[in-house]
């Protein structure tokens, strides 16, 4: 167990929450219905929970990430490619957003695997976690009552 160990693997999850964070707020503008708030709440809350990561991060001495990552803005990328072509219908957003939840909650999930994790930063990111699968669950929940 090293801060180095903790300082990485939080630094990655900061990453990955706001790529989430930055594909919610898509989601909101490209959705045309009541959905857009939900997303934009969503937005909000990946912004604290990314902000209350680098606080930690920061506060084991290291440079908290800031920036989301490449691939992620290809993703954004590739989903504006397939609204243009496919419309922005409602459903084909929901299921984009889905399957970002379903990328966030394996990437916690994995982290909280590792045994090289100080008990601090696993404390951090088990707190995080709480709120990423939330939101996973309603996601999920969202696109089932849309079959």
């Amino acid at each position: 167990m090293a801060i180095k160990d903790d300082i990485s693997a939080t630094n990655g999850l900061i990453k990955t929450t706001l790529d989430s964070m930055k594909g919610y707020r898509e989601a909101s503008q490209d959705s045309k219905t009541a959905n857009a708030a939900f997303f934009c709440e969503m937005a909000d809350q990946r912004s604290a929970v990314a902000t209350r990561l680098q606080s930690h991060v920061a506060s084991l001495g290291g440079d908290p990430q800031d920036e989301s990552s490449a691939s992620a803005a290809a993703h954004r990328g590739f989903m504006n490619l397939k609204q243009a072509i496919m419309g922005t219908e409602e459903k084909a957003v929901v299921e984009e957003v889905e399957r970002g939840e379903d990328f966030i909650k394996a990437k916690y999930e994995a982290a909280l695997k590792s045994n090289d994790l100080s008990p601090a930063t696993r404390s951090e990111i088990e707190e995080a976690y709480v709120s990423i699968k939330a939101g996973h669950d309603k996601v999920s929940a969202m696109k089932h009552a849309m079959r």
